[in-house]
């Protein structure tokens, strides 16, 4: 048959047409069998890779994720498949391609719709870009519709057809995972355009996750999978270009300028800070940090100046006032280093310093606290040798010791840590990130700064009770009760408080206690060592009164 098509003569009088027509017939048959095997073939073979993907996934298998997904998209690039669209899926992989050209007018998918779909074949909603209503009348789990300027950047080098794709994963096997969040319903819906990456769009793709689950207590952040973001994984979850509206409670709504994998970030930690919040938090932190830095520096100034004079008191409170200077210069450089054009080494050397600081703040604090207690509970055998240097040690060794340790374990703990803020307007809950130069690693948080911080103020807050008691007591045993049992509680108050309890103001940063919290905290905490140096200045008056009156009696004695 084929070999007379080849040798085909017209006959004299046939009729021309019809004889075309018969011959050609089986020739085109012959063809679209092979189209269709061909098509078949690569279905079969992207198949395929999708069920290796959930094999290596459920059996950990050594191949990288990177190399799986970029596998199947670029066998989804390249497949043939007749008619617009390609549909296949497996028990946690869904995947799409369709064929767009230059008078592209827009997409909706809508896994409702996607669910009707037999194995390998096209959706059935006409047209391809267009949702029927009728398919989305129960509600989807999730939704993708991308804008018609899509294909508008491709179109103007290339005139030929465009391919986009679109890959849904129902599992996080593939993605990094955090301990401290959590993906919403554990969805990553992905999408690509050939012949280029697209981004920068002036009208978002809108992505829309819909849930039966309670949100409360949880931070909703719309993300997307940044490739090569990570040190120790193949990318990292990032909320830059999407934008998070919450248009009714059991739907999520992301606004993002560019294609690639998309999810839900939730996260249980404390609330984002308000957007508008941060501009007078960082004014009264600037304005009272460098108030503190000056109150330190006159402070440790006057101490060196009148040195010989200290007792091992005044040199527990010199140092701390040392720790409080530095942490106040650190953190006011904290913001500046982390910004892109710094190198990053030097914000992971400002970060760790940042650390160091607040942890030898913290352990200087509980010294203070332990001072007092020798102080009030052992009057008549206060004597240590070398007690200052014995205390020194602990104070600076401890904290160094801990941050040198961290750093030769896995400097990576220290570099610019992302702090979220929340930009709501009326139902669209906006976030964008402010850097500082801080601990990254969310364990090392809750050990050493969190649970460090705890221990101290919980500690001082014992001392203080303690102190409290025993002061009451002395006073009830005094004839003549009153001047000086209420100087010196007013003394202890005054010591105890700031050298610790304003730092336990960090564990009520939720619910109603956040807005009141941040601005408390904000305030006492940065003009902390101004407030040291009104407790020093305090004390030398008062010894110097105490000096100027026994100088008083003893002058007196002399004349009689």
């Amino acid at each position: 048959m084929i070999c007379e098509l080849f040798w085909w003569e017209p006959v004299p009088g046939g009729n021309l047409i019809h004889d075309m027509n018969c011959c050609w017939a089986p020739f085109l048959y012959l063809c679209l069998l092979v189209s269709q095997s061909r098509t078949a073939e690569a279905s079969q073979e992207t198949l395929h890779w999708m069920e290796k993907m959930e094999v290596a996934a459920k059996s950990r298998i050594s191949t990288s994720s990177a190399e799986l997904i970029h596998g199947l998209e670029l066998r989804l690039l390249n497949a043939s498949f007749g008619g617009h669209n390609l549909t296949l899926q497996t028990q946690i992989i869904q995947a799409l391609a369709f064929k767009l050209n230059c008078n592209f007018s827009g997409l909706s998918l809508s896994s409702a719709a996607l669910e009707k779909v037999p194995q390998g074949l096209s959706p059935a909603f006409p047209p391809v870009w267009a949702l029927d209503s009728a398919l989305i009348a129960a509600r989807p789990q999730h939704a993708m519709q991308f804008p018609a300027e899509l294909t508008r950047n491709a179109c103007r080098t290339r005139s030929r057809d465009l391919r986009l794709i679109c890959i849904y994963f129902s599992s996080t096997r593939f993605f990094q995972k955090d301990i401290n969040s959590s993906l919403l319903n554990n969805y990553v819906l992905g999408a690509q355009l050939s012949h280029g990456y697209v981004s920068n769009l002036s009208e978002p793709v809108n992505i829309s996750f819909w849930h039966n689950q309670s949100l409360e207590g949880y931070t909703v952040t719309c993300v997307f999978w940044k490739e090569r973001a990570s040190k120790h994984h193949w990318g990292a979850w990032s909320p830059e270009g999407c934008h998070t509206e919450q248009p009714t409670p059991s739907q999520v709504l992301c606004r993002c300028n560019h294609l690639t994998y998309f999810a839900v970030l939730m996260q249980l930690s404390q609330a984002p800070v308000p957007a508008e919040l941060l501009a007078p938090l960082t004014y009264i932190s600037l304005v009272g940090c460098s108030i503190s830095i000056v109150a330190s520096l006159l402070t440790v100034l006057l101490h060196l100046q009148a040195r010989k004079q200290s007792d091992s008191v005044t040199r527990i409170h010199m140092n701390l006032h040392s720790s409080v200077l530095l942490l106040n210069i650190t953190f006011l450089l904290s913001p500046v280093l982390a910004t892109p054009p710094m190198p990053g080494a030097a914000c992971v050397v400002l970060a760790a310093t940042l650390h160091f600081a607040l942890l030898s703040c913290l352990t200087w604090m509980a010294i203070e606290g332990f001072n007092l207690y020798l102080l009030l509970g052992r009057v008549y055998n206060v004597y240590i040798r070398r007690y200052v240097l014995k205390l020194c040690a602990v104070g600076w060794g401890v904290p160094a010791f801990l941050v040198l340790f961290l750093l030769a374990v896995k400097s990576s703990v220290y570099g610019p840590c992302k702090i979220q803020l929340s930009d709501s307007h009326g139902n669209s809950t906006g976030f964008k990130t402010t850097s500082i130069c801080w601990v990254q690693s969310s364990w090392v948080h809750s050990v050493l700064v969190m649970g460090y911080g705890g221990l101290t103020s919980l500690f001082n807050l014992v001392v203080l009770a303690w102190a409290l008691r025993v002061l009451n007591k002395l006073r009830a045993q005094e004839k003549a009760p009153g001047t000086r049992a209420c100087r010196d509680t007013v003394t202890v108050l005054g010591l105890t408080v700031l050298l610790g309890t304003t730092w336990a103001l960090a564990f009520f940063s939720f619910s109603v206690f956040l807005l009141p919290q941040l601005f408390l905290f904000t305030i006492f905490n940065s003009l902390y060592g101004f407030f040291l140096f009104l407790w020093f200045c305090s004390q030398r008056c008062r010894s110097e009164a105490e000096a100027e009156a026994e100088m008083e009696v003893f002058t007196s004695q002399m004349v009689q």
